[in-house]
């Protein structure tokens, strides 16, 4: 028997607080050094929660789900809207997805994650959503016992998030040799390799189908990261023959729920080198790739920051091969169900 679910209200926050913290323990416990707790994660969580219930408007539509039986609050379940990135053709719309924050009573009936995995499915249809993600934070026994259940319903890996923890502790005594911080004159060879990435990306999952102007809109937002204070950019080889490129910025609250401490946390994306080019196996044994890599990370360390995120699609397998030897390993994971109806 299913479990009622409703949309959450402003008087639900207290007990939503119980679950989300009981929550962040629960990773918290699995993997201290990433998932570090802030020291006033319940007042933290309150106050996302008050800001996504409240009648302002939001700068993504998102939806807090909770499970009741009786007038006990025993589940819930956040939803949202993701945009399509600009460089991206979006032509199935924002997909929907759903966030780690999937939380249980620990006396919670049997149905209740189900009834929580149909709601959210269903609101987020309502929505608009055509394609419909869900985030799964670790690997067994990590892993919270809902992600099984996604995996049920025909959710298939898109995109990892591997991590790498100690940055600032290992911290160089100079930077790795080879790779540089970019500049201006390195931006026509960016968005040629840039280019080369997203025809296999596309090639890939037609998740990634490319946006007829990808290439000016990748060069405006390479033209303005360049002014940005929050992150580093660096790039391998000579601005004629440029042969790799990241981005070392902050990490948002999209990969981390509020109750963990954001700052010494950074998310390397825009990561691509010659080296990857091939999907399936490394050239040159990867060796500018992971100097490029050591390279973000040595910038991240320079900002004190200790935890790296560095995307990667899952079906690029000789990108995934060369993190794990560089000390990475999946921490989150976004899946996707294609053809629900």
């Amino acid at each position: 028997m299913s479990v009622p679910v409703r949309a959450a209200r402003p008087a639900d926050i207290p007990a939503m607080v119980d679950l989300l913290k009981r929550d962040a323990d629960r990773r918290h416990a699995c993997d201290p050094a990433l998932w570090s707790l802030a020291p006033d994660a319940p007042a933290r969580i309150a106050e996302a929660l008050a800001a996504a219930l409240s009648d302002a408007p939001q700068p993504i539509r998102q939806t807090w789900l909770l499970a009741e039986t009786g007038d006990r609050p025993v589940g819930l379940a956040h939803v949202l809207h993701v945009p399509v990135p600009p460089i991206y053709l979006g032509a199935d719309g924002p997909p929907g997805l759903t966030m780690p924050e999937i939380a249980l009573a620990p006396d919670a009936p049997d149905a209740t994650l189900d009834s929580l995995a149909d709601a959210a499915e269903t609101a987020l249809r309502e929505g608009g959503a055509r394609l419909l993600l869900a985030t799964q934070v670790g690997d067994p026994p990590c892993a919270p016992a809902w992600s099984a259940a996604f995996a049920r319903r025909g959710y298939a890996p898109l995109t990892l998030y591997l991590s790498k923890t100690g940055l600032a502790s290992a911290r160089p005594e100079r930077p790795p040799e080879g790779p540089r911080p970019a500049g201006a004159a390195d931006i026509p060879g960016l968005v040629a390799l840039s280019a080369a990435h997203r025809a296999t990306l596309e090639g890939l999952d037609p998740f990634w189908r490319r946006h007829p102007d990808a290439d000016a809109r990748f060069e405006a937002w390479m033209r303005r990261s360049l002014t940005l204070a929050d992150r580093d950019m660096r790039v391998g080889g000579p601005a004629e023959d440029v042969a790799g490129y990241l981005v070392a910025q902050p990490a948002s609250r999209l990969h981390v729920p509020p109750a963990h401490d954001l700052s010494p946390i950074g998310v390397i994306d825009d990561f691509h080198h010659r080296d990857l080019a091939d999907p399936e196996s490394l050239a040159n044994g990867g060796r500018g790739a992971l100097a490029l890599l050591q390279a973000g990370e040595a910038a991240f360390a320079a900002r004190s920051v200790d935890t790296a995120f560095v995307v990667c699609p899952a079906a690029w397998r000789s990108k995934a091969a060369l993190l794990a030897a560089a000390g990475y390993r999946t921490a989150m994971t976004w899946s996707i169900r294609r053809g629900f109806g």
